[in-house]
């Protein structure tokens, strides 16, 4: 192998110095192939004198990074268990390292004279300790306390580690490599670099992996988080501004379909939807495509919203597609369309996933010959053989819970229609300018009148006695409750089976004199359907379900949710399971049973008692849990930031969106001489997002 041969970006891993075939499969297996690939495998974290914590100071239950030279290690044995221990000194302490796991790993990797790294939670056990810590093995000439050196820690994945791909290795190779590469392009014009105050790509890529001292760090991680940021940016803006320069059907009068639905009304609409409602009309009448997100708090009236806004377009000629993630809020959507239906001369109907194959066929059979103006259902509606004859609005319901493809494939069966999503789930500002930043924006902010607040109460499971008698007495008032189990890991149940055994001890013990239904997500359709008419008639007084209810059930008399193992929910999630009650006049109640307390369970559980505010609530859950735990593996398809942190990036994330506004304003099309390197590096990267924006 020839170590003069040029190297550039798109040199392959296997032609580097030190590599060999197996290194090569690891590298690959980590989504290395190239030299681009290896420099944007970017360190986890970095060590430099200010992050280490000398071994006189640390303190017991504090979580602390250390550096120190390994002075005993060997595999030990206590009351018949191995484990494998090393201790290690700075100079000013000493610190033992357990690990009960992995001994034949560690005993080649860690001996005595070798300089570690170290991370974890300080305990005490005859003296301090950390058990299952990080580690990592640094060179002396890489130590940050002798040499004041910033030393980047990489991400190793299980074939790395296979082939003793460490990080001292990997930081060599990377070494290696700046040192033969040439000037590395920018992607961005100087003056946009000038104009936000970045340093250049060249500098931010080497700076990232061998800076020389912390200023130099942060601003090539400053440089390399705008990337990311301003390329999520640029698809949002290529798709607002293909939607400005589109047609979509000219909707904008009123239509006797309207009144028709509004009149059939048992309450006044709220200012807030009042406006929401003309925002979506004026939408509708521009002749350009609707992209609006609806947010509004559980309870707010989204659906009443949504009929009208589809009556418009129905009373102006037009199909309307409303498309929901499950089938019980499908169908529970269905039902509420139906009661205003017949009256509004609105033809309805139902898909899902579960329908026999001769309904479906007579089903696609009408709507393809535009003999049915509203359908309701789930993901099966993107499927090739669904076909509408006049498309107008679709509607997305809980649009979070699908992917941007997805929604695109349902937009796909109409000649550009107008979308309205909607989210009961308020979504934080730094996330609504990321991944709704091609969309406009309406906010139902209060509640109907008829609605009340929810009484939040977290119990232990010792005062489960006291619960089970107040929900007893709910339901001799005339009232329903419903009770949640999520998965149970530590017995390894699924959530169907803690779901099926509570049921059947609360059906035979506590509430053996009430009526006990259970609902689950493997209940056929049919099944699932008697089991909600049969709670909404009240002939089920408590419905024991798994948490397919977090969304769908509207049943005005429920007045108590108890949610057993709360803390292992998710903030929005607990926000979406009590607002599974309190839609009737009775005062209702959210009971949370926490069976596991620690600090994050405390602080959640702690701030659903004390606020009903979804916005506070959403953001208090991103900050818990991170972006990626908010939406879930939903928005799987989406960009995936290598470094970029939309908790913390505040500035820069607005900073990148108005830089790829401006640009798309000034270069829809990205044709200009100075933004060919953004162009291709936007096809390359997002090819799988292009259709969305329709750039060729």
């Amino acid at each position: 192998m020839s170590q003069s041969r040029q190297i550039d970006l798109t040199t392959s891993i296997q032609y580097l110095h030190g590599v060999g075939p197996a290194r090569a499969r690891a590298l690959e297996a980590s989504g290395i192939t190239t030299v681009y690939d290896l420099f944007y495998y970017f360190p986890r974290r970095h060590l430099d004198r200010t992050s280490v914590t000398p071994l006189r100071e640390i303190r017991r239950d504090q979580s602390a990074t250390v550096v120190g030279t390994v002075e005993v290690a060997g595999e030990r044995r206590a009351r018949k268990r191995k484990y494998f221990q090393a201790v290690i000194s700075d100079g000013t302490g000493l610190l033992n390292l357990v690990w009960f796991r992995g001994a034949p790993y560690l005993a080649k990797k860690i001996k005595k004279g070798v300089r570690l790294a170290v991370s974890g939670k300080i305990e005490f056990f005859q003296g301090h300790q950390i058990v299952h810590p990080e580690f990592d093995l640094i060179d002396q000439d890489e130590d940050p306390l002798h040499t004041g050196a910033v030393v980047p820690i990489y991400p190793l994945t299980g074939e790395l580690k296979k082939v003793r791909v460490d990080n001292r290795a990997l930081r060599r190779t990377i070494r290696q490599v700046l040192e033969q590469i040439g000037q590395i392009d920018d992607l961005l014009p100087a003056a946009l670099l000038d104009r936000y105050g970045l340093t250049n790509l060249d500098q931010a890529l080497r700076k990232i992996h061998y800076a020389e001292n912390i200023d130099e760090l942060q601003q090539a991680r400053r440089r390399l988080k705008f990337d990311e940021h301003f390329f999520l940016m640029l698809l949002m803006a290529l798709r607002k501004a293909n939607l400005k320069t589109g047609t979509a059907p000219e909707i904008d009068a009123l239509g006797t379909r309207f009144q028709l639905v509004y009149d059939q009304l048992e309450f006044d609409l709220t200012g807030a939807q009042q406006k929401v409602i003309k925002e979506i009309r004026h939408d509708l009448g521009r002749g350009r495509p609707m992209n609006r997100l609806l947010q509004g708090d559980v309870g707010s009236g989204k659906t009443i919203v949504a009929l009208l806004s589809a009556a418009i377009a129905i009373g102006n000629g037009h199909q309307v597609a409303l498309m929901a993630p499950t089938e019980i809020l499908a169908q529970q959507h269905f039902t509420s369309i139906k009661a205003f239906s017949e009256r509004a001369q609105i033809t309805c109907a139902l898909i899902t996933g579960g329908q026999k194959s001769a309904e479906r066929r007579q089903l696609l059979a009408a709507l393809a010959e535009g003999r049915i103006d509203l359908i309701v259902g789930t993901h099966a509606m993107i499927q090739s053989w669904v076909e509408f004859a006049r498309l107008g609005l679709v509607i997305i319901d809980e649009q979070h819970r699908f992917g941007v493809v997805q929604r695109g494939h349902l937009l796909a069966k109409g000649y550009n229609p107008h979308l309205l999503a909607m989210t009961a789930t308020p979504i934080p500002r730094t996330m609504a300018i990321t991944y709704h930043g091609d969309m406009d924006l309406s906010i139902i902010d209060e509640l109907p009148a008829h609605r009340q607040p929810v009484t939040t109460k977290v119990v232990n499971s010792d005062r489960l006695n006291r619960v089970y008698h107040f929900i007893r007495d709910e339901v001799e008032e005339g009232r329903q409750a419903i009770v949640v189990y999520p998965l149970v890991e530590e017995t390894e149940k699924s959530d169907l089976a803690a779901a099926t055994e509570a049921f059947t001890q609360l059906a035979s013990g506590d509430f053996r004199q009430q009526k006990v239904g259970l609902l689950h997500g493997r209940l056929k359709p049919d099944e699932k359907d008697k089991v909600m008419a049969a709670f909404a008639a009240n002939e089920i007084n408590i419905l024991v379900a798994t948490t397919v209810i977090e969304v769908g059930i509207d049943v005005p008399n429920a007045s108590v949710m108890l949610v057993e193992h709360a803390e292992r929910f998710g903030l929005t999630q607990l926000h979406q399971l009590r607002g599974r009650v309190g839609r009737g006049n009775a005062k209702s109640y959210c009971i949370l049973v926490q069976r596991k307390t620690g600090d994050t369970a405390d602080r959640r559980l702690g701030i659903m008692e004390e606020t009903s505010d979804g916005f506070k609530i959403a953001d208090e859950d991103l900050q818990i849990r991170g972006p990626g735990e908010f939406f879930g593996a939903r928005q799987s398809g989406f960009i995936k930031y290598k470094i970029a942190d939309m908790l913390t990036d505040g500035p820069i994330i607005r900073q990148a969106r108005q830089a790829a506004f401006e640009l798309v304003e000034n270069d829809p099309h990205l044709r200009k001489p100075e933004h060919v390197t953004i162009r291709r590096r936007f096809v390359s990267e997002y090819q799988h997002l292009l259709e969305l924006v329709n750039i060729t």
